[in-house]
């Protein structure tokens, strides 16, 4: 019987379904325990992992059986996928299955940072009533800047424009007769930056992509403007980022990525005591709606590989 292994966690019903398929072994913290893990691949058919769990060389030599990778999310800068490639071994994304998820977290922190008053809890639990200066801006009127313009950042600029955005967005690798243009204005990268009251990033971690935001590129930015990057670590340069919110040189950023993750207290330091900032630990892609999708669309690959293999 095929042996599938997971690594992080999984919607525990979509585990169950493969548990009846298959031997599983379900272990969310095995990404934790290298050792372990390496052991456990040992005999693995399919191994299903988050964005956590290195994919690499080493354990893949460890998993002298592997044919499927399965990833619960869309990026896959966790995964040797040339050296996948090189074994016969199946990449599988869950591609399409939290899309919604990302573009709520993006509205959500673009409505937050504008308005800046929901970062003030602590102000107001002391006494302070600071309404004068948590006199913050409106969404609607605003331009909200894409950079990247995949299927997340078309369902960004879908709610931009229901709540009075106009959208530009910078996606060389786009034909100028996609149909997707039609949600949004293309423009050529320095115009987005100069342009935009809210810059939400949609790329792929790549040589090209690292630090394609970095002092340079928040110096061509409003003022006033915000930044959220619910994409890849490494795409922002984080302590050009810091320094521009520290010396009120941009209007607020929110990062759910980092280019260490999990982000250590000593990576964690130069974000200390930034006011206008938003830190989420890798979430935006995960939640309870999207846990399901996820889960599901994988389970489902990988129990259609099961039964073609019979």
């Amino acid at each position: 019987m095929s042996r599938i292994v997971i690594s992080e966690f999984m919607d525990t019903d979509a585990v169950a379904r493969l548990s009846s398929a298959a031997e599983t072994i379900y272990e969310p913290d095995l990404v934790d325990r290298p050792g372990d893990l390496r052991r456990t691949v040992d005999e693995a058919e399919v191994l299903i992992v988050r964005n956590r769990t290195r994919v690499d060389a080493e354990l893949l030599d460890a998993a002298k059986g592997l044919r499927v990778v399965g990833r619960l999310g869309v990026g896959l800068d966790n995964i040797d996928l040339q050296a996948c490639k090189d074994r016969g071994i199946a990449v599988w994304p869950a591609t399409g299955a939290n899309d919604l998820a990302v573009a709520e977290y993006v509205m959500t922190s673009a409505l937050m940072l504008l308005r800046g008053a929901y970062l003030a809890s602590d102000r107001v639990t002391v006494g302070e009533w600071p309404r004068q200066s948590l006199i913050g801006r409106e969404l609607s009127g605003k331009v909200m800047g894409l950079l990247g313009f995949g299927a997340i950042a078309r369902e960004v600029a879908i709610r931009s424009r229901a709540l009075g955005m106009s959208v530009i967005a910078h996606d060389p690798h786009l034909p100028a007769n996609d149909t997707a243009w039609q949600n949004a204005q293309s423009v050529g990268f320095d115009r987005l930056l100069q342009a935009a009251d809210v810059i939400s990033l949609h790329v792929p971690l790549t040589p090209q992509t690292w630090h394609v935001i970095d002092r340079t590129a928040i110096a061509k930015m409003q003022p006033q403007a915000v930044l959220i990057n619910a994409a890849r670590g490494g795409v922002v340069d984080e302590a050009a980022l810091a320094a521009a919110l520290r010396d009120g040189k941009l209007g607020g950023a929110a990062l759910d990525v980092f280019e260490t993750e999990p982000l250590s207290a000593e990576h964690g330091a130069v974000f200390a005591g930034i006011g206008n900032l938003v830190l989420t630990p890798h979430v935006a892609g995960v939640t309870e709606e999207s846990n399901v999708r996820v889960s599901n669309l994988i389970a489902d690959k990988v129990l259609n590989h099961l039964k073609e293999r019979v």
